[in-house]
């Protein structure tokens, strides 16, 4: 098996208010929490994905969690206040962060960047692991995105 070596940079996360949709379950149920989000993204205009950024908040690892205890946080920033809505969305604020940086390239159902940054990177960095859960970029998001195109970059808050 081929070791993957992976660019890793230490940023500043900046605070980042959000409009969060919380998911709690099943992986395979994650789609109809998102679909949430992006209806009420569109019924809010709020398109421009430069400015209105989408994030994943992910406080469990799927691969190892009980479905019923799985949690993640879908999220977009934003610069204004949320109105009381049907779909749940709440205000949330992801607090300024040092983090390690990893770049995934190809399908989000696959991350590489997150098992290389945990598994790899952080027992030979002597960085240690923040309390914040991991956050995930989702750079470039829509329907006409091939799998393999798809961007997300990872960021694994430290202590």
């Amino acid at each position: 098996m081929t070791e993957v070596i992976m660019d890793v940079e230490i940023v500043r996360f900046p605070a980042t208010n959000l409009a969060v949709i919380e998911h709690h379950g099943s992986p395979l149920l994650e789609h109809e929490t998102v679909n949430k989000l992006i209806k009420w993204r569109q019924e809010n205009n709020l398109f421009d994905n430069e400015k209105y950024r989408c994030y994943g908040i992910h406080y469990t690892n799927p691969a190892i969690t009980p479905l019923e205890q799985h949690h993640v946080d879908f999220a977009i920033s934003i610069d204004k206040p949320i109105a009381k809505n049907a779909y749940g969305i709440v205000s949330k604020t992801i607090p300024a962060l040092r983090c390690a940086k990893a770049r995934d390239i190809g399908s989000r159902n696959n991350n590489q960047a997150i098992i290389y940054l945990l598994e790899q990177w952080l027992p030979q960095s002597r960085e240690k692991i923040g309390s914040y859960p991991p956050i995930f970029h989702y750079v470039n998001v829509g329907l006409t995105i091939p799998t393999s195109e798809m961007i997300t970059d990872v960021y694994l808050p430290l202590a």
